[in-house]
């Protein structure tokens, strides 16, 4: 097979010039049973190839045909042993990478700083989460990766660990030393596993950093529809054989995967793929001097900052993608909220993200320089609305204790609980997650104990007007504790 090919987007395309008569699911039929507005929105191609998994267009859950030859052609593009294709978006394929390799009461260690979608996985494993603080950016107020150095502390006290998760690059676009890392673990015979969800494009074009892959870890979701071109919810699953089975793998997923499909997602991985093989170095080329020379137009707009290469200094900021844009506008004497909302209803721009201190930007292969130009002239726009109230914020962020675990997340998410004071929680068994933004780390988890340390760290991030996340109680007034039980005389 050639990168040129694309198995599955030609099988439906000849699925559907035969004009089969379709007995079968969706209910649509082809558009015919569907709402005439939305129809007429979405065009009869798309809605044509919105099939099932019948013979001639294989099953993602045992694929044998056109599915199969698009995902070795992926796993040959990424530089896999085996690829597989996710229609439950990255957080399916992370979840799968955890349960392949944690069981219950199984130690694996991660960065304080995960998705929610690792603390799921966690807790359906029934596995034990080992705690890494991620390096913190004092002067952006963000947090990075974690470091090489951190790792080895943590394989040294934890040598029974069964796996290593590691965010690379991150939301932010900062890459760790991921090559020493996985080396410091495969070491000691431990598995890596990589949240790539942000490094779809990293593997195609040699200035980038390092992709999971190429460092040798042994799996890594990438979300394909981020940054390389295909459908939202559409992601993969890279696999490296050796300390993992693929087969293992493949059953995994398809605990977690729906038997109906999207052949219309699964289309676009193969296409996305075929576009990132065959040009992606070219287009990445131009995305990235677009983004670098914006980042240069940004950094002369006074009271504005965009980080650079000038903050890899550790390994845990080794490298970085310049198409990520990290606007820092503290100087400006406003938040990235306000930021945010300013560009959208002046502008008519929309960020990645934004938090107390910064917005994100992400330039993509669907970027040109008109895109570029707007947001320049609308940074310039919004600065001169606020310059006269402009004055020098030093961020102030600091890391809460890690608290101990009482118990494990899947038993604290499965037992009773209660509802208390946030104020008299001192000493209980926490219920809910508690995450405090930036730099985007949680306070607490299920199963760990709560501490006045982090009930006053929680009072002062929401006095500096700092969003907490989590918990039923919006207002944080109350939160869910596990319910203690009353001894039998």
């Amino acid at each position: 097979m050639s990168q040129l090919e694309t198995p599955l987007f030609d099988a439906l395309l000849k699925h559907r010039n035969r004009h089969p008569i379709q007995f079968h699911i969706p209910g649509h039929k082809k558009g015919k049973g569907m709402d005439p507005a939305f129809r007429e929105f979405v065009g009869d191609n798309v809605l044509s190839i919105d099939l099932i998994n019948i013979a001639p267009l294989d099953d993602l859950h045992s694929p044998k045909g056109a599915i199969k030859k698009a995902q070795q052609l992926a796993a040959e593009a990424f530089g896999a042993d085996e690829t597989f294709f996710s229609v439950q978006g990255t957080s399916g394929a992370i979840m799968t990478m955890i349960l392949t390799i944690c069981g219950p009461g199984d130690k694996l260690l991660v960065p304080r700083n995960v998705h929610k979608s690792i603390m799921s996985a966690i807790v359906f494993a029934g596995a034990i989460p080992v705690f890494i603080h991620p390096e913190v950016d004092n002067d952006l107020g963000i947090s990075h990766g974690i470091s090489a150095e951190s790792v080895e502390k943590a394989l040294n006290a934890h040598p029974d660990a069964k796996g290593l998760l590691v965010i690379n690059p991150t939301y932010f676009g900062f890459a760790a030393d991921l090559k020493k890392i996985v080396d410091i673990a495969h070491g000691r015979g431990i598995p890596v596993v990589v949240d790539e969800a942000h490094g779809v494009h990293i593997h195609f074009h040699s200035s980038l950093p390092i992709s999971a892959m190429e460092a040798g870890a042994d799996m890594a979701a990438t979300s394909v529809h981020k940054l390389g071109g295909s459908m939202t919810q559409s992601s993969i699953l890279n696999v490296r054989e050796g300390l993992v089975s693929a087969k293992r793998v493949q059953s995994i997923l398809s605990m977690l995967t729906t038997t109906s499909t999207s052949y219309p997602l699964l289309a676009s991985l193969d296409t996305a793929r075929r576009q990132l093989a065959i040009h992606g170095e070219d287009l990445i080329n131009d995305v990235i001097r677009l983004a670098k020379d914006t980042r240069k137009r940004i950094n002369n707009i006074p009271h504005l900052r965009c980080a650079g290469e000038e903050i890899l200094q550790t390994s845990a900021t080794f490298d970085m993608d310049p198409t990520k844009l990290l606007i820092s506008v503290k100087d400006l004497g406003i938040t990235g909220y306000t930021a945010e909302s300013w560009l959208r209803e002046n502008a008519n721009i929309e960020v990645e993200l934004s938090d107390l201190y910064n917005i994100l930007c992400l330039f993509t292969i669907g970027d040109t320089k008109k895109e570029a130009n707007i947001l320049v002239n609308a940074l310039v726009r919004m600065v001169a609305a606020f310059e006269s109230d402009a004055v020098v914020v030093e961020p102030s962020v600091s890391l809460p204790d890690i608290p101990g675990l009482a118990m494990s997340p899947r038993d604290a998410f499965y037992a009773q609980t209660e509802s208390i004071p946030l104020l008299e929680a001192s000493g209980r068994i926490s219920a809910e997650f508690v995450m405090v933004y930036p730099p985007g780390i949680p306070i607490f988890i299920p199963g760990e104990i709560i501490t006045q340390g982090n009930i006053d760290y929680i009072r002062m991030n929401i006095e500096a007007g700092l969003p907490v996340q989590g918990p039923e109680d919006d207002t944080l007034e109350m939160i869910h504790v596990i319910k203690e039980q009353k001894a039998i005389i």
